[in-house]
């Protein structure tokens, strides 16, 4: 399940263009499926900001803890406040009320990130 309007990192992050030049963002399909049922998610503060690639919170599973990597450089809009109460919305929705974070970024930042078919290459091993 790699849908074809996202964007997506190496990392298993999706990106998708939000309201007001933000992008959301989530982990993947693959990535919950590999982490089991999700726990708990420590998100960063609204205002916050990140370098491409650096982490910006953890998700944990019944079977490990997973550091959450900032796609791409820019300060978080908003966090996801649905997950401290129902982290599993991740598991059950991924791409949609699993989503993560929303991040202000350059106009042209989805442009270095892979697309679906990439994405498919990537996970398939």
């Amino acid at each position: 399940m790699v849908p074809d309007e996202l964007r997506y990192t190496a990392e298993h992050e999706w990106v998708a263009p939000a309201a007001g030049g933000a992008v959301r963002v989530g982990i993947t399909h693959f990535a919950q499926d590999a982490l089991g049922d999700i726990v708990y998610v420590q998100l960063p503060e609204v205002g916050a900001s990140f370098g491409a690639g650096e982490p910006l919170g953890e998700v944990e599973s019944t079977k490990s803890v997973s550091e959450i990597y900032a796609p791409l450089a820019g300060a978080i809009t908003a966090s996801n406040d649905k997950l401290a109460d129902a982290p599993d919305l991740i598991n059950a929705d991924p791409y949609g009320e699993g989503w993560l974070i929303e991040i202000q970024v350059e106009p042209d930042a989805l442009a270095g990130l892979l697309d679906a078919e990439a994405y498919r290459k990537l996970i398939a091993g």
